[in-house]
């Protein structure tokens, strides 16, 4: 298991269609990723899950990754949040 705290960069945070675009990362890879942000856990392979979040820019949150490829999930993850756009 991998685990890194990140701050959100994204020009108007997750919403529709950045959230949707992190569902598609995360669903490239076979590990389990989830995203943590106070005191939510939600799956992040879930479009439903992101937008239940409400992730806005410069918010903190927490990715864990489990699995086979779980340090590229990381880092793929890591990336896409964390460049601001």
């Amino acid at each position: 298991m991998t685990k890194k705290d990140i701050t959100v960069q994204i020009k108007g945070g997750l919403d529709a269609r950045p959230g949707a675009m992190l569902v598609q990362i995360a669903s490239q890879f076979e590990s389990s990723v989830y995203i943590e942000t106070e005191n939510k856990r939600i799956n992040a392979k879930s479009i439903m899950g992101m937008m239940s979040l409400g992730i806005a820019k410069d918010a903190q949150l927490t990715v864990i990754t489990e699995g086979a490829d779980e340090e590229q999930a990381l880092e793929a993850i890591d990336k896409y949040l964390s460049v601001a756009e």
